[in-house]
């Protein structure tokens, strides 16, 4: 068995257990033993400008066929289970906000979030009936804190709707294209969503290996 590792935190369920899951030439990969992220520590994490360096590359764009057919993976299984005219937010929207655009042709209204492109503080003092985040909380630095949030947002029996990639093994993770980008921080496995489907008292839809959908609670209020 790895070494265990006391720090850092986990920085997702603060857990001080971690051990070492794989190391490459540029960074350390730990896995926390309470909740099973996957996350770099601190030191590995990118800066502002070089994470908006990265994200200036994306060549997002809502008229883009192929870019819309992929957010239709979250976009279509999501739009079968909200009521007409429902309130949502695309939180991490990018530079491109696309997601926002195939939700509102269904008839609701989004609001856009991101921190370099459309950084309105105001949502957070709002309640959704359905916040979404694409390709979003591998990027997350504190994303015990940002889940917090996202679910004091939402309404009770409200959807959050995420599309990322999974962790598999060792062996997979090794060979991995996502682990190559340095604004990748924190990867989940099924066994971490579902550590946040019980932290939160929501209920896991795996809708396909990267469409997860966690459903609050009626009547929760976190």
């Amino acid at each position: 068995m790895p070494t265990p590792l006391n720090t850092p935190r986990c920085p997702l369920c603060r857990g001080e257990r971690a051990d070492l899951f794989f190391e490459d030439q540029r960074r350390r990969y730990l896995r926390c033993r309470h909740c099973r992220l996957v996350f770099v520590p601190r030191c590995y994490r990118p800066g502002p400008e070089v994470e908006k360096a990265v994200y200036d590359l994306h060549q997002n764009d809502a008229g883009d066929p192929g870019y819309r057919r992929f957010l239709s993976r979250l976009a279509r299984p999501l739009a079968k289970r909200l009521k007409p005219g429902q309130k949502g937010l695309d939180f991490g929207c990018g530079p491109g906000p696309t997601l926002s655009v195939l939700l509102e042709e269904q008839g609701h209204e989004v609001d856009l979030y991101d921190p370099f492109y459309c950084n309105d503080p105001s949502v957070f003092d709002r309640t959704y009936d359905f916040i979404c985040a694409t390709e979003v909380v591998e990027h997350l630095h504190a994303p015990g804190r940002e889940f917090e949030a996202l679910f004091r947002m939402l309404a009770p029996n409200g959807w959050l709707g995420m599309m990322t990639k999974l962790v598999i093994d060792r062996h997979a993770f090794a060979k991995w294209h996502y682990i190559r980008d340095v604004t990748h921080v924190c990867f989940y496995s099924r066994a971490t969503f579902a550590y946040l489907a019980r932290r939160f008292d929501a209920r896991l839809h795996m809708i396909a290996d990267d469409v997860i959908l966690l459903r609050k609670a009626a009547g929760d209020t976190a």
